[in-house]
């Protein structure tokens, strides 16, 4: 039985990840954790995160699955959402918190107000909003099996104020545009992270959902 973990430190949307990837892969045995112990018995991991990074660093160290999530990045396949994707790198801005170090980088806030490209609008050009909130177009960099299926340039749902700026370009697996060209999804070995919401993206979503349950790093 392929088990899935989602990591719940009381900081994400785990109710609507379980349920999309219900719908994604209905076969699968799809658990909401708060034991250390079902992450490291489960095969891989969903870990998102929602709200504030300082919050959610020290909610997860309280939950004590801090480690749990650590050990599993290194170990099996692994999908990062949203802030659990930015607490994968160094270090963020949003009260220059300190992440797991899993991936070198630095989480940056956008720099709003500002006015966004030209190319992202229909008029001549649009006042950046902070949070990025709602659909955008995302341009994969590189081949990745997550990819399978989903067309260049797929709209999928943001909601966000920071994003993630790896020191490693080779990390970054595609990028979206919201005032600047910045990474939106990362992968390395056994792990995929994304900015967007999965969950929020209709059929662009569940497909990239079912292609990390059949996903074999």
């Amino acid at each position: 039985m392929n088990t899935i973990a989602i990591v719940d430190y009381g900081m994400g949307n785990f109710h609507s990840v379980a349920r999309a990837l219900h719908a994604a892969a209905p076969d699968a045995d799809i658990r909401i954790c708060k034991q250390a112990h079902e992450i490291q018995n489960a095969s891989r991991v969903v870990f998102p995160g929602q709200g504030a990074m300082p919050d959610c660093i020290r909610t997860l160290s309280e939950s004590g699955l801090r480690d749990a999530v650590i050990e599993a990045a290194r170990s099996k396949p692994l999908l990062g959402i949203c802030v659990g994707e930015q607490m994968l790198f160094t270090r963020s801005e949003e009260g220059d918190t300190m992440g797991l170090g899993i991936f070198p980088g630095l989480v940056r806030r956008f720099v709003g107000p500002q006015y966004a490209c030209a190319a992202n609008s229909s008029h001549d050009s649009e006042l950046l909003k902070v949070p990025h909130m709602g659909w955008n177009r995302v341009q994969q960099t590189r081949p990745h099996p997550i990819w399978k299926g989903i067309p260049d340039d797929t709209h999928f749902y943001f909601v966000h104020s920071y994003y993630a700026q790896p020191n490693d370009a080779a990390l970054t697996a595609a990028i979206t545009h919201y005032g600047v060209s910045f990474t939106c999804a990362v992968a390395a070995d056994n792990i995929f992270a994304v900015q967007f919401h999965p969950e929020k993206s209709a059929d662009a979503g569940l497909r990239l959902y079912s292609n990390f349950v059949s996903w074999n790093p």
